[in-house]
């Protein structure tokens, strides 16, 4: 049994607070166990306006947000996802999402790009968004090896395309990491369903990070955060503000669910 944990959050604009608070919450995670932690998306800011992520970007493995991350992973000895981090992009004007994952060395260990960029328009709710205007997608869908299992990366709308999913599970995945930033229009409709479908199908475990409140900006983000098993059970969840979800995953749980089961070997496209 391995205890892991996802982290809420309502992130403002100001980097360092945001940093400050996502200190708190990863120290009471490793003080109830948790050995694998998930930050949301934007953990580190959520600007007044979508270009703040822009002046804010890093250069790939050198920076404030990178260096608190592995410096959090190290302290605590834990493995730890990044939620996304503003990388430099291809053009000067935009930024990769990038979900960055650190051992219990603060070594980076992983690197996923999201790929799917959230341009949609709620137009009864007044609402638009426009990821792709800052945001350049990446294309490579990522696995990385963990003490607790092949772990695949996605981030909040990637939700929504199964493909990649399944590409994820192709590739050995056993549990899933999502950190997102769920609106909350679309979070409410949606945001259980997809988790625990993702799980379904796949019959993998997914920790589900997500943004839980009304930030500076005006925006309001769905929150409840959970962890859920194979089985599309959930294990925890945390409907709104900040804190923790946690719980244990069991291995032997997984692979008896897949043994008796075995869905994913009754594909046929």
């Amino acid at each position: 049994m391995t205890r892991v944990a996802a982290i809420q959050m309502a992130s403002g604009p100001n980097i360092d607070a945001n940093l400050i608070e996502a200190a708190r919450l990863l120290a009471l995670a490793v003080d109830q166990g948790a050995r694998l932690v998930v930050l949301p998306e934007n953990f580190a800011l959520m600007g007044l306006d979508e270009r703040d992520k822009v002046h804010q970007r890093e250069r790939d493995g050198d920076g404030p947000i990178q260096a608190f991350l592995a410096e959090q992973a190290r302290r605590h000895g834990i493995w730890l996802v990044g939620g996304t981090v503003p990388l430099e992009a291809g053009s000067s004007d935009k930024i990769r999402a990038a979900c960055l994952v650190y051992d219990d060395q603060g070594r980076r260990v992983a690197r996923y790009d999201k790929i799917h960029l959230f341009d949609v328009s709620l137009s009864e709710y007044g609402e638009r968004y426009d990821e792709s205007a800052t945001i350049e997608p990446g294309e490579t869908p990522v696995v990385v090896d963990t003490p607790f299992g092949r772990l695949g990366l996605a981030v909040c709308y990637d939700l929504r395309f199964p493909e990649l999913f399944r590409t994820l599970l192709d590739h050995g995945a056993e549990l899933f990491a999502v950190p997102s930033a769920f609106t909350a229009i679309t979070g409410k409709a949606h945001w259980e369903i997809l988790v625990r479908a993702r799980a379904i199908e796949d019959l993998c475990y997914v920790i589900a990070a997500d943004q839980g409140g009304y930030h500076v900006n005006g925006r309001e983000t769905h929150g409840d955060s959970m962890i859920i098993d194979p089985w599309g059970l959930i294990l925890d969840r945390l409907p709104r503000g900040s804190g923790i979800v946690i719980a244990d995953l069991d291995r032997e749980r997984l692979t008896s669910i897949r043994r008796n089961f075995p869905s994913i070997t009754h594909r046929r496209l």
